[in-house]
């Protein structure tokens, strides 16, 4: 039965700039803001909670790099770790940003909320997620030593260092598309400038590490 539309709906469906579900995961790479003017216009949300899960997943891996958490845990341990509890909760860390997003960007005339700002993080991260695969080839190759300050990089032949480096670029690459994804999703979805924008991501981390620094600051003088 051919399903008939009024005229009304029509006009609404041309209000948007329709993308297919393979558009936006393949054209997000080439035009980015007009996957997230799609998203935010159509409250796009396939996949969103999987791959909040992931960038959960993703974001535990980074920290437990970063604070060498190999030298005093096993792999299994960190890989247990970032994989259940990351992915578990690490969505909520996520939607905390996107919620002190909506309200810093108010302070700037910001019209997103916390759902779309959040909904927009979760295609944002789409190249984080990306980069599990290359992190979990330096794993394959270096083992617990990718979670350690221990330099035992040069201790393997020359192929297996020069595919260790590859993928630790690549993965650093796709680090930085997801903040430029970030960049230019959360203008789309405030309706800010660039520059705005950049502002709105430094603002809750200023928040936060500014009374820490006092706070800190303040207990070494007494």
């Amino acid at each position: 039965m051919e399903t008939k539309y009024t005229e009304d709906q029509f006009e609404e469906f041309e209000k948007y700039d329709a993308l297919s579900d393979q558009d936006v995961f393949t054209k997000i790479w080439t035009e980015p803001r007009r996957v997230f003017k799609f998203i935010n216009d159509t409250r796009y949300e396939k996949y969103l909670y999987f791959f909040m899960f992931l960038a959960g997943v993703a974001s535990a891996f980074q920290r437990s790099s970063s604070k060498n958490m190999g030298d005093h845990s096993s792999l299994f341990l960190i890989v247990f770790g970032c994989v259940i509890l990351g992915g578990a909760l690490g969505w909520i860390s996520y939607y905390i940003y996107a919620a002190l997003l909506s309200w810093s960007g108010k302070w700037l005339n910001g019209v997103g909320n916390t759902s779309s700002i959040f909904r927009m993080m979760a295609y944002a991260m789409i190249p984080s997620i990306l980069g599990l695969f290359f992190l979990f080839l330096q794993i394959a190759v270096y083992g617990v030593d990718c979670f350690t300050d221990f330099a035992g990089y040069l201790e393997k032949g020359m192929f297996i260092n020069v595919v260790f480096w590859i993928s630790f670029i690549i993965e650093n690459l796709l680090s930085l598309a997801t903040l430029v994804f970030m960049v230019i999703g959360l203008s789309e979805v405030q309706k800010f400038s660039i520059g705005k924008a950049i502002a709105n991501l430094l603002l809750p981390i200023a928040f936060i590490v500014v009374p820490i620094v006092l706070i800190v600051f303040i207990a070494t003088i007494f």
